[in-house]
């Protein structure tokens, strides 16, 4: 996993500023946005998930896992996640990172495009959207409910490996039951995109200042991207890093929705160590609102700490 070697020069030069709402228009200023250098990204909730706990984390020890989720104030049959998408605003782009879920996945999801026209964003101003993996709440907000594109005006970017996945036909019969919906939705979502995907490889410059980053496992093509901005790049790390406590507490804990559970656990443990020694910032799609932070140090392991 070369790619996840991210330069200590890079990730020293990170630093996120709430100040980047100046950058915005009076009345168009969302409340999570942030500086990357003169570009802007802000966080657009889609809502949140709900998950058995049983799904999420199956073969972590079970007391120690409910003693921390106690600890924190969370429920101990549930999970919850936020679902945050990231937009940048660069210059003359408007990119995002996933879509959502779109209408058809879960009930208390699905609530980004009524978000993004309150924050002042239009989906056919987008110029670019660039997918991490191809996981339902991340994808199948492509479509609408008549079938059509919903970012008309959009280029749209994928790993390779991960388009590939998606588009054989044969992963169907690879996933487990309860996850052929996922194969299923994703094959026909990305069957819009034929003709006009542009698929990339990790270490690519996906789009001016947007580096990619491999950190497979949770899906088999998996990817995070570093955004440059002069001195204030930031890790959009999509879903290699998942569950703001669990996930830094205990990295080494398999994950139910990591498709290869000890390749997940690698890229987080590595992901994890380089943040915090680099005091990188950090955007992952479900930690709390608005998603962003930064990784410290707790003993043996690892917290996140919010910032906005």
């Amino acid at each position: 996993m070369a790619s996840l070697d991210l330069t200590r020069r890079t990730l020293m030069q990170t630093g996120v500023a709430a100040a980047a709402t100046a950058l915005l228009p009076v009345g168009l200023r969302p409340a999570n946005a942030f500086a990357i250098g003169d570009a802007v990204l802000t966080s657009i909730s889609d809502g949140n998930l709900v998950l058995p706990l049983s799904f999420s984390y199956p073969d972590a020890p079970q007391d120690e896992l409910l003693a921390l989720l106690q600890a924190n104030g969370l429920p101990t049959d549930t999970l919850m996640p936020d679902c945050n998408v990231p937009i940048l605003k660069s210059g003359d782009r408007l990119i995002m990172f996933d879509v959502g879920s779109g209408s058809n996945f879960m009930p208390s999801a699905g609530r980004l495009l009524d978000n993004m026209a309150e924050a002042g964003f239009d989906p056919a101003d987008v110029t670019d959207v660039v997918f991490t993996h191809g996981h339902p709440d991340h994808l199948w907000g492509l479509i609408d409910d008549f079938d059509e594109i919903v970012y008309p005006n959009a280029s749209f970017h994928m790993g390779r490996t991960e388009w590939e996945f998606w588009r054989d036909p044969g992963t169907i019969d690879t996933m487990p039951e309860e996850r052929k919906t996922f194969a299923v939705g994703a094959q026909n979502r990305l069957s819009y995109l034929e003709d006009m995907i542009n698929l990339f490889e990790p270490g690519a410059e996906v789009l001016p200042g947007v580096e990619a980053v491999d950190t497979s496992g949770h899906t088999p093509g998996h990817m995070s991207f570093m955004l440059h901005g002069g001195t204030d790049p930031m890790l959009v790390a999509g879903d290699a890093i998942s569950h703001f406590a669990v996930s830094f507490a205990h990295p080494s804990w398999p994950s139910g929705s990591d498709q290869d559970p000890e390749m997940g656990i690698a890229t987080r443990v590595k992901l994890l160590d380089r943040l915090a020694t680099d005091k990188a910032s950090l955007a992952a799609y479900h930690l709390p609102k608005p998603g962003e932070g930064r990784v410290e140090r707790d003993g043996m392991a690892y917290r996140f700490v919010a910032e906005g």
